[in-house]
């Protein structure tokens, strides 16, 4: 029991940086997407796999569990904190994942590996994330783990879990195959001549298929593959230059990546044990494949950030045992330094500057103004006969998740991505900048005599969905009565 107190204290520190004001920080626009289609499951028991603009079901199944657990059974009784909870729980489990080769690298090597994991800036914000992201690496790390037990003893079972595990990354997310082919080609560079029984091979690449034409469907599963490198290599939205990670990772995580880097320089040495070798193999190319593809996004990261911290706690082993028993102490004191800085960044990126553009895995977040949208309609609500039953209508083009996760409380909301000259206006409307002329046009000159009414401005201030995008309130002024101020 003395010898788990280390791994026991790493997790306490891990969940106090994870699982604190999980709803404190604005919907991203994908978090909100992915609720939405969670809500159909949950009430309709449907999940449709799009692979052009969805990922797979296995974070929506995940998901399930927790709503049940908290009583959740429709999309308008989910809170973000039980969303949250997948992504959270995904991310400490990960922290144990080096305790399982404390046996082969050393106890030393896993508790460094182990408190990087638990106090990494980017591990711990995109644990508190409702994407897949999270799910994707502790199911990458499982993976590694059952390979290296295949290899150190070959055993049918074993490579039936290691093909189910590559065929439920895949349903978590298409850029597991990024990952798997790391690990296959990375395992191939380290084993040499050592090549799995055929019958093995057959195995996992049967159980991988079976997996993923379970819960994506034959066509789709093969479809998706198709999709995925076509916005990888083609599609003009978020494209970054090949240092994007870099630059981006380097602010809060850049003690990981100085450690993940110094242990790349002992993994790649042939003097090292095979795990070693395979870890810093593997992360090389899954770096280089991510940093290649023009496709960019902060969260794509953490696959070869996780294989960075592992290296990280090597480096931390190997630089501990080339110091003097005497000066231990001081060493002890620049490691408790290095994981209160870390506890420090960890805290700001995910709480303070959660959502603040400067915050560079805040990309493209939400502000805080949706708040203020929110309180500005239920303002209106209250004074109006219908309540929240009151008609609603919002126009733009653009992406304005995730503004119905917000409204999903007021059922009479509409959608326009025109104005339409023979509807009627209702008696909110929310409205990106470049629609103003039509709706201007549209309430006081299309609109017959008599049917005309004044509209106020709902906001009073400038509103922004996320950085760029503006949008504003139009309120029938002889419904709106302003009752508060309109700040922050």
């Amino acid at each position: 029991m003395r010898g788990a107190r280390p791994y026991l204290l790493i997790l306490a520190l891990a969940a106090l940086v994870r699982l604190p004001q999980l709803a404190g920080r604005p919907m991203h626009a994908d978090e909100a997407i992915l609720a939405d289609k969670l809500g159909t499951l949950l009430e309709k028991g449907l999940w449709q796999y799009d692979p052009g603009d969805y990922h797979g079901p296995v974070l929506a199944y995940a998901s399930v569990i927790s709503c049940l657990a908290a009583g959740v059974r429709d999309y308008g009784g989910m809170t973000e904190a039980v969303l949250r909870m997948v992504p959270a729980l995904a991310g400490l489990l990960l922290v144990f994942f080096p305790m399982v080769f404390a046996g082969v690298l050393g106890r030393r090597q896993a508790l460094a590996a182990c408190t990087l994991t638990a106090l990494s800036p980017a591990m711990v914000y995109y644990s508190r994330f409702y994407i897949p992201e999270m799910v994707l690496v502790l199911l990458s790390a499982a993976a590694i783990a059952t390979g290296y037990f295949y290899a150190c003893r070959a055993r049918l079972g074993l490579a039936l879990l290691f093909g189910a595990l590559l065929g439920l990354m895949f349903a978590t997310k298409e850029t597991a195959v990024i990952a798997g082919a790391a690990m296959l080609l990375a395992a191939a560079f380290v084993a040499k001549r050592k090549i799995p029984a055929w019958r093995h091979i057959a195995a996992a690449a049967a159980a991988a298929a079976c997996v993923a034409a379970v819960l994506l469907g034959p066509q789709e599963a093969l479809g998706s593959i198709a999709v995925y490198f076509r916005r990888a290599l083609m599609e003009g939205r978020h494209v970054h230059p090949w240092y994007y990670y870099l630059r981006t990772l380097a602010p809060a995580d850049g003690l990981v990546l100085a450690a993940g880097l110094a242990g790349l320089c002992f993994a790649l040495r042939r003097a090292e044990q095979p795990l070693v070798r395979f870890l810093g193999l593997y992360t090389v190319i899954l770096a280089g494949v991510y940093s290649l593809v023009p496709y960019k996004t902060p969260w794509c990261s953490l696959g070869f950030l996780h294989g960075l911290i592992l290296l990280g706690g090597l480096a931390f082993d190997r630089l501990a045992g080339l110091v003097p028993r005497a000066s231990r102490l001081p060493g002890a004191a620049l490691a408790a330094i290095c994981a209160l800085y870390l506890g420090y960044a960890a805290f700001l990126t995910s709480h303070p500057y959660a959502s603040d553009p400067r915050n560079g895995y805040a990309y493209a977040h939400t502000t805080r103004d949706v708040y203020f949208i929110r309180d500005r309609l239920e303002a209106f609500a209250a004074q109006h006969p219908d309540g929240r039953n009151v008609p609603v209508q919002i126009f733009g083009t653009q992406n304005l998740w995730p503004l119905p996760w917000y409204l999903r409380s007021f059922p009479r909301v509409e959608w326009w991505r025109g104005v339409r000259e023979d509807a009627t206006p209702a008696p909110v409307i929310i409205a990106v900048p470049d629609m103003e002329p039509a709706l201007i046009h549209w309430l006081y000159t299309a609109r017959p005599p008599g049917e005309r009414h004044l509209y106020a401005d709902l906001f009073a201030r400038k509103v922004e969905l996320r950085p760029g995008l503006e949008l504003r309130g139009y309120a029938r002024q002889d419904l709106w009565r302003p009752t508060a101020p309109p700040d922050r």
